[in-house]
């Protein structure tokens, strides 16, 4: 029994200890490190091969370095107008993605093309040997992209995509200290506040506490939570950040603010449950409120109907309510989707709507 008891005990420990974390939200779920974005690689080349749908011999910058390509790589002496027929060639402009964490020497990356003469189409071509350098004029050159393109819109044939097209011949690293030993947690700007960046740089000094030391984080700006490094883990920060950023903190503790999501096509509503609405009375085309007063002895044969086309909605004498109880009431009365999405909207025109409304 004694067994069973504690087996009890402890199951109903873990129990409680899920549904904290589960109603709990982690801190790397609210805030990136500055340092860790993504970059971009860009470049100019010539995609070859094309069956007759290129830029041309009269589109000169193609047939410019075209006629490069070949004193180069082969023999001297071509020029543009000696290329004035070409028609399976094509310049256009490069872009690769580098990830937010940074990628290594041999890496490969997907190569995203676009067109930028009179070329009709890219399908079946293939883009010529060519390096990549970062955006900045005078950039290094971090890797090289060649291969066939792939039209995945056929809507647009002047871009396409070359699948690890490009390799890379440099390590672009992410720099997540600075000189100092500190790291920055940029919270989401949907959540950041003053009353958000305190609670979470409260929350990191109570996660990590040292001995007899200063809080090692501090909120700058609403945006903003400055954390330094002990001098121990600054050669090896891996451990300290992943126990802060793998931390949960409440979700009362967020400031989210109050929004109301629209999706027009869908016909969705989405909102928090504490978004607010001021006292309105609400009359719509087609809307008919129904309310049935039974008699002192109440029968279903003979209740007493009141029939109105508008509603008002505080229903505690509050001075307000909630925007779930408008809503919630307007599905009771089997008022179309599309319809509730536009009372939403005009309770927003009119500033009743305490909430940022997004449509999308």
């Amino acid at each position: 029994m004694k067994k069973t008891a504690l087996q009890l005990v402890l199951a109903l420990a873990l129990i409680a200890g899920l549904a904290v974390r589960a109603s709990a939200v982690q801190v790397q779920d609210l805030v990136r490190i500055k340092g860790a974005e993504g970059s971009k690689l860009v470049g100019m080349g010539l995609v070859m091969g094309l069956p007759g749908t290129g830029d041309g011999g009269k589109f000169t910058p193609a047939m410019q370095s075209l006629a490069r390509v070949i004193e180069h790589l082969a023999v001297g002496g071509v020029t543009a107008s000696d290329l004035r027929n070409t028609k399976n060639v094509a310049m256009v402009a490069m872009t690769v993605n580098v990830p937010a964490n940074g990628v290594r020497e041999g890496d490969r990356l997907d190569v995203h093309v676009s067109s930028i003469g009179p070329a009709k189409s890219l399908e079946g071509g293939r883009l010529f040997l060519i390096p990549l350098t970062g955006p900045l004029p005078g950039s290094d050159i971090f890797a090289y992209a060649e291969g066939p393109i792939s039209v995945e819109n056929i809507n647009l044939p002047n871009t396409g995509v070359i699948k690890n097209g490009a390799q890379m011949v440099q390590d672009i690293r992410a720099q997540y200290m600075d000189d100092y030993g500190q790291v920055t947690f940029v919270i989401d700007d949907k959540i950041a506040s003053w009353p958000t960046a305190s609670n979470l740089a409260s929350h990191i000094n109570g996660v990590i506490t040292l001995d007899d030391g200063p809080d090692i984080a501090r909120a700058v700006d609403p945006k903003n939570i400055v954390v330094q490094l002990p001098r121990a883990d600054q050669n090896n920060p891996g451990a300290f950040l992943s126990q802060i950023l793998t931390s949960y903190i409440d979700p009362p503790l967020i400031g989210t603010g109050a929004r109301v999501k629209i999706n027009e096509a869908a016909g969705t509503i989405v909102f928090g449950a504490n978004v607010q609405i001021s006292p309105v009375v609400i009359s719509t085309q087609g809307l008919t409120i129904t309310t049935v007063t039974p008699p002192i002895e109440p029968t279903p044969e003979v209740p007493v109907v009141e029939t109105n086309n508008w509603v008002s909605i505080d229903p505690e004498n509050r001075g307000g309510t909630k925007l779930a109880d408008l809503l919630n009431a307007l599905k009771q009365l089997r008022v179309e989707a599309k319809d509730r999405i536009a009372i939403v909207k005009e309770l927003d025109k009119v500033g009743a709507l305490h909430a940022e409304l997004i449509i999308e």
